[in-house]
């Protein structure tokens, strides 16, 4: 059912509603996979590992090899009349030539990361930070604390009487 150039529509996923053709099966454990693409430029699938849940095949196939490339595909579609059958727009040579330099720019700016090594750069030591109060400003620090606690806490009855007054003369 999903052999090789098999033209399917995307049913889940953020490509639903998407044609692509199947160029190439893989088969896990409990689940089979195909390998699919637009490719990109004409049906923005891009080329990816996909489920076959989520594909619904066409009575259309054409003639590609396994893993083809997308400029195979794209030429199958040409001589097989796909454009028209599926109504798809046929991305001009000049459309071509950017997304392949695109591609080129994408796989440059990988590469380098890759074979670069990160050159060893002397590491600077932290300057050294204040020096931690010692024992005794801390007591002296936690002695100064409950003094202003207990200013806070003689403030606070006197509110409380107070409302304990106005309860009082509610009652009566």
């Amino acid at each position: 059912m999903f052999e090789t150039g098999r033209i399917c529509m995307k049913v889940a996923g953020r490509e639903a509603g998407r044609f692509c053709v199947v160029i190439g099966k893989e088969k896990g454990d409990e689940k089979e996979f195909v390998i699919v693409t637009g490719p990109k430029i004409v049906t923005k699938v891009r080329r990816r590992k996909c489920n076959v849940h989520h594909l619904e095949p066409t009575p259309l196939k054409i003639k590609v090899k396994e893993n083809a490339a997308d400029n195979e595909v794209m030429k199958a579609f040409e001589r097989d009349d796909i454009y028209k059958k599926l109504n798809l727009h046929k991305p001009t040579p000049e459309e071509v030539k950017l997304a392949e330099e695109a591609k080129t720019r994408h796989k440059e700016k990988a590469r380098p990361k890759e074979e670069k090594k990160p050159e060893k750069k002397e590491e600077k030591k932290p300057e050294k930070k204040e020096e931690k109060p010692k024992k005794e400003e801390k007591k002296k620090e936690k002695h100064e604390k409950p003094k202003h606690k207990k200013e806070k806490k003689e403030a606070k009855p006197k509110k409380k009487a107070a409302k304990k007054k106005s309860k009082k003369a509610k009652k009566k």
